[in-house]
C-alpha cells in the first residue's frame, strides 16, 4: 500500500454519495487491476470460496442478494489479511428448469421439442443459454461481488463434463450406480422424475373418501384422497396389534369396482389411530406402499401412464387421473361403498417446482445411487471435526439426514443435461463409458435416453471446477474449500451431496472446512416472501435507489447463522442514511487536515477524547474479528454502526471540531485521519464501494481492496480517559434533555454557566461540552433563570441557564397548560379506577399494577410541568 506524504494534494469529495455514479465504473476498475484474480504459484496461505451455482435461467433475488454479500465480505477480509482469495463462480445448466424455458420458447412458434429431435433441440438450447442465460453474472458484478472471472465455470462445460462422467463410471464400477425400480415423483407435464427439491408442497383443498372394502363382518374400510388409485391396490394393511381387525389378517377382501380379492396384511408402519387404522395398498403408486409391498411380497399393479391417465382396463381407461376420481367415487357410491365423504379436506400436495402441475408417485426403472457408505463417510467428517458446521446447532438436522439417507434416483427423462455413460448392445450388453473409453459401436447399440439429475453434476462442483479428474495446480492449491455459505434449506439437497460426492473422490478429503448455513429472508412481518403474496423485494430495485452498499449492509445487518432475516424497505433507507453519515464523517476529517501520513503522537501527547477513541477503535477491531471468525456478521456490523454513528461521528467528531479550534489541530489531525484509516478498512468488506472512495481520498493509497487488515494496537486501555469521556456524555446528554423540557429548539443558543467541572475532572471537557449544547459564554447581563444539577460518580456539576429572551414565555405557558390538562386528567381516571372496590375486587394483578403505574407516571408529570411552570419569568 502507498501512502500520500501530508504535503499530497487529495482529491475533493463531493459533497453527497451517489452510488449510481460511481459503482460500476468503480467494479471495473477492481475488475482490470486483476484485484479478483487468484495466483496459484503464491506463496500465501489459500482461502477458497466456490460459488453455489445459480441456474442458468436465474436473476439475483434477495436470497442470493444476501448469500452473495457474505461470501464477499469474508473474501474481501481474508484478501486483505494476506491470503491468496479464491472466489471462483460460475453456473448450473438447470435441467428442467432450461428445457422448460427452452420448450415455451419453441411454443410461441407453435413447435415442440419432439418436432426437432433429441439433437436439434439440444443446440437450440445451447443458442438460448449464450443469448439469454447468466444475466445473474450481471448482477452480481452490480451488487460487488469480487470474484475470479477468469475461473467462471459452467456445470455442462467440457471440463465439468468429463468430471461427471468419469465419476459416474468409478461410482458404476464400484457398484455405487445402479438401476432399480422405485417410486419416484413424477411430474405428467415434464414427463420427468423430479428430487425432492424440485416439489413444493402446499395446502390444497381436497376430499378424504372412505371406502368400504367386502362385506359384513369381513369388510374393512379404508379412506383416501386419491381414489382412482385403488384401481392399483394389492393389499389392506392393519397394525399386527390392532385387535379390530385381528380376525381379519391373513384373509381376503374383494376388491370394489375390479373383482379381484386381496389380502389383508398386518405391517406395523401402519398407524392403528389414524383414520379406521386400515390403509389401502398401492405399491405402485406411492412410496410408504411399496415398502409395505415388498415387505409382503405384494405385486406392483401401475394403472397409470406417464401423463397420469388410467391404463387399468375397465370403464375408466383412458380418463385423466383428476376426471377418473370423482367418476370412481361416483361408481363406489352406485354400489353403496362410501361410508363418508369429507370435503374440502385439506392437506399437503406436492406440485412441480417449475410448471406447478401436481405430482404423481410412481413406479418406474431409474438410475440410483447407494449411499450408505458415502453418507457414513460424510457423517464422519462433521463428527471429527474436519468439517465444521455453523451453526453448530444444525448438526443434529446433518446427522438425521447423513444417517438416514436412502438411496438417491439420479435420472431424468429429460434432453438437456449430463446423458448417462451407460450403452445397452443388442444382445442384452450393459457398458458404462468413462470419457477415455471408446462408445461401443455397431449395429443394435444404443445409448441409455435419461441425463443426470442437475445435482449430480453439482455435487461434484468444489472440485470439478478446480480441474478434477486431472491433478491440477488449482486442485492442489484451493482444495479443500475454506468456506461454503449457503441457505439452511438444502443443507440436505446439496450440501450432503457435495460432502459424499467430495469424499469419495478425493480420498477422504472434506470438500470444506467450514459450512455456514444463513436463513431465509421474509418480509418485516416475518412472512415468507412470494410473488403470490406480493411481498417480494426485488435487491436490483434497492441498489437503484440506495446503492449497492446500502443494499449489502441491510441484509449483513441481518445475518446469523441459522437465522431467517427479516428486511423491510425502511431499513434499506437507513443503511443509506449510514453510508451518508460516513460520507459526511470524512468531508469533516479531509476538510480540517485529517492526515495518516505519519505516526500517531506519543499517548502522553495526546487529550483523553483522542486516547478514549483510540482505546474504542482496539475494542472494535477485536469485536469485528472475532464476530467474522464466528460468522456473526449482524453482531459485526452492529459494532461496526455503533461505533461509526455514535462513538466516532456523534461524540468524537464534536470534540475533535473544538480541539482543533483550540489549537490541539495536529494531533487531532493524526487522530482523525487514524481513526477513519482504521474504521474504513474494517467497513470495506461489508460496504466496499463508498469506503474505496472515501479511503483513496483519505490516504491515496492505491485500493482498499488489497490493503492491509487492521490488528488492535496493543496500548493498554486507558481507564481514566474512558472515565471522562463517559462523564463528558452524561453531562452533555443531561444538558440537551433539559434544554429540550425548558422548550428551547436544539440548535437555539444560551447563555449558560458550568459550575464545579474541575472537582469531577471534567475541566478540559467544558469546551466540547458548550459547544455540543449550546451554550454561549455568560455576559454581564447574566442572569439565571434554569438550574440543573448532572451527579456524576466524582460529584455533582451544576449548569445554570439564562433563558431571558430566548423563549416565547406566553407561548411555553400555553403549551405546557395544555399538556398539565392531560396529566391531570389521567391522574384523575387512575384515581378513580384505584379508588373503585368493585374493580379492584374484579381486576387481575397486572391490571392493577399497569394501573398504578400510569397514576405515578402522571403524578410525576405534573410535578415536573409546575415546576417547569413556577422557574417560568413573567410574561
Amino acid at each position: 500500500m502507498t501512502e500520500l506524504d501530508t504535503a499530497t494534494q487529495r482529491p475533493d469529495l463531493p459533497a453527497a454519495w451517489t452510488p449510481a455514479e460511481v459503482e460500476a465504473e468503480l467494479y471495473q476498475r477492481w475488475v482490470d487491476r486483476r484485484y479478483f484474480e487468484a495466483d496459484v504459484k503464491s506463496d500465501k496461505p489459500p482461502f477458497t470460496i466456490v460459488l453455489p451455482p445459480p441456474n442458468v435461467t436465474g436473476s439475483l433475488h434477495m436470497g442470493h442478494a444476501m448469500n452473495h454479500s457474505v461470501m464477499d465480505a469474508l473474501s474481501r477480509r481474508r484478501r486483505m489479511q494476506g491470503y491468496e482469495v479464491l472466489w471462483l463462480p460460475g453456473m448450473d445448466h438447470a435441467g428442467i428448469a432450461t428445457q422448460n424455458a427452452v420448450e415455451r420458447d419453441l411454443a410461441k412458434q407453435g413447435l415442440s421439442r419432439q418436432d426437432l429431435g433429441r439433437e436439434k433441440f439440444v443446440e437450440r438450447v445451447w443458442e438460448w443459454k449464450e443469448e439469454y442465460g447468466g444475466k445473474i453474472l450481471d448482477q452480481m458484478k452490480r451488487l460487488g461481488d469480487g470474484i475470479d472471472w477468469s475461473r467462471e465455470r459452467f456445470t455442462m462445460d467440457e471440463g465439468l463434463s468429463r468430471a461427471v462422467q468419469t465419476i459416474f463410471k468409478k461410482m458404476y464400477d464400484d457398484g455405487l450406480i445402479y438401476q432399480a425400480e422405485r417410486i419416484i415423483n413424477w411430474c405428467p407435464r415434464c414427463q420427468t422424475a423430479l428430487s425432492d427439491i424440485e416439489v413444493d408442497h402446499s395446502e390444497d383443498e381436497g376430499e378424504l373418501v372412505s371406502i368400504r372394502y367386502g362385506d359384513g363382518d369381513a369388510s374393512i374400510v379404508v379412506a383416501t384422497t386419491r381414489a382412482e388409485t385403488m384401481l392399483g391396490d394389492t393389499a389392506v394393511a392393519v397394525h399386527p396389534d390392532d385387535e379390530r381387525y385381528q380376525h381379519l389378517i391373513g384373509t381376503e377382501v374383494e376388491l370394489p369396482l375390479t373383482g379381484r380379492r386381496i389380502p389383508i396384511v398386518a405391517d406395523a408402519h401402519v398407524d392403528p389411530k389414524f383414520g379406521t387404522g386400515a390403509v389401502k395398498v398401492t405399491p405402485a403408486h406411492d412410496p410408504n406402499d411399496f415398502e409395505i409391498g415388498q415387505r409382503h411380497g405384494l405385486p406392483n399393479l401401475t394403472i397409470m401412464d406417464g401423463r397420469a391417465v388410467i391404463t387399468a382396463n375397465g370403464p375408466f381407461l383412458g380418463l385423466d387421473r383428476f376426471e377418473a376420481r370423482p367418476a370412481i367415487v361416483a361408481a363406489l357410491r352406485a354400489e353403496g361403498r362410501i361410508v363418508a365423504e369429507k370435503r374440502p379436506y385439506v392437506h399437503s400436495v406436492g406440485h412441480c417446482s417449475r410448471c406447478n402441475t401436481v405430482v404423481e408417485p410412481r413406479l418406474s426403472l431409474q438410475w440410483w445411487v447407494k449411499v450408505e457408505s458415502i453418507a457414513a463417510a460424510a457423517s464422519a467428517a462433521v463428527r471429527d471435526g474436519r468439517t465444521k458446521i455453523h451453526p453448530a446447532e444444525l448438526n443434529k438436522r446433518y446427522f438425521d439426514w447423513t444417517d438416514n439417507l436412502h438411496d438417491w434416483c439420479i435420472s431424468r427423462q429429460l434432453w438437456w443435461g449430463h446423458r448417462i455413460p451407460v450403452y445397452y448392445g443388442p444382445n442384452g450388453e450393459v457398458v458404462c463409458v468413462g470419457p477415455d473409453d471408446e462408445v461401443p459401436a455397431g449395429e443394435g447399440w444404443r445409448q441409455d435416453e435419461d441425463v443426470l439429475d442437475t445435482w449430480f453434476s453439482s455435487g461434484l462442483w468444489p472440485f470439478s471446477t478446480l480441474g478434477w479428474p486431472e491433478s491440477t495446480e488449482d486442485l492442489r492449491k484451493f482444495y479443500p474449500t475454506s468456506v461454503l455459505s449457503t441457505g439452511y434449506d438444502i443443507l440436505f439437497f446439496w450440501v450432503v451431496r457435495m460432502m459424499m460426492f467430495g469424499l469419495y473422490a478425493m480420498d477422504e478429503v472434506q470438500p470444506f472446512d467450514h459450512v455456514f448455513l444463513h436463513g431465509l429472508i421474509r418480509d418485516q412481518y416475518g412472512k415468507k416472501m412470494s410473488k403470490s403474496k406480493g411481498n417480494g423485494i426485488d435487491p436490483l430495485d434497492w441498489m437503484e435507489r440506495y446503492g449497492a452498499d446500502a443494499t449489502r449492509f441491510t441484509l449483513l445487518r441481518g445475518t446469523n447463522p441459522g437465522s431467517d432475516m427479516a428486511v423491510a424497505e425502511e431499513w434499506a433507507a437507513g443503511s443509506r442514511n449510514f453510508t451518508t453519515k460516513l460520507w459526511n464523517a470524512t468531508r469533516f476529517a479531509l476538510a480540517n487536515g485529517a492526515t495518516v501520513a505519519r505516526p500517531l503522537p506519543d499517548r502522553s501527547e495526546l487529550t483523553a477524547a483522542d486516547r478514549w477513541i483510540l482505546d474504542e477503535l482496539d475494542a472494535l477491531v477485536s469485536s469485528v474479528d472475532s464476530n467474522f471468525e464466528a460468522f456473526q456478521f449482524s453482531r459485526a456490523c452492529e459494532a461496526l454502526y455503533s461505533f461509526t454513528w455514535d462513538e466516532f461521528c456523534d461524540w468524537y467528531l464534536e470534540i475533535a471540531k473544538v480541539q482543533i479550534a483550540d489549537g490541539r489541530a495536529e494531533a487531532t489531525q493524526s487522530v482523525l485521519g487514524h481513526v477513519l484509516d482504521v474504521l474504513l478498512r474494517l467497513l470495506h468488506p461489508s460496504i466496499p464501494f463508498i469506503t474505496e472512495t472515501l479511503w483513496t481520498a483519505l490516504t491515496g493509497g492505491e485500493s482498499l481492496v488489497v490493503a492491509e487488515w487492521p490488528s488492535p494496537s496493543g496500548a493498554e486501555r486507558d481507564a481514566d480517559a474512558a472515565a471522562e469521556i463517559e462523564g463528558l456524555k452524561k453531562l452533555a446528554t443531561e444538558i440537551r434533555r433539559f434544554r429540550s423540557e425548558q422548550g428551547l429548539k436544539p440548535g437555539q443558543k444560551v447563555a449558560g454557566k458550568v459550575r464545579g467541572a474541575c472537582c469531577v475532572g471534567l475541566l478540559d471537557q467544558v469546551p466540547s461540552v458548550r459547544s455540543m449544547t449550546r451554550l454561549t459564554e455568560p455576559g454581564e447581563e447574566f442572569t439565571v433563570s434554569a438550574t440543573l444539577e448532572v451527579g456524576l460518580p466524582k460529584g455533582a456539576v451544576k449548569v445554570e441557564l439564562d433563558l431571558s429572551g430566548a423563549i416565547d414565555v406566553a407561548a411555553e405557558r400555553k403549551r405546557l397548560a395544555k399538556d398539565l390538562a392531560v396529566a391531570q386528567k389521567e391522574l384523575a381516571q387512575t384515581s378513580g379506577k384505584l379508588g373503585n372496590e368493585a374493580f379492584l375486587a374484579k381486576a387481575p394483578a397486572d391490571v392493577k399494577a399497569k394501573i398504578e403505574e400510569r397514576k405515578a407516571t402522571a403524578e410525576s408529570e405534573i410535578a415536573r410541568i409546575n415546576e417547569r411552570l413556577a422557574a417560568l419569568p413573567e410574561a
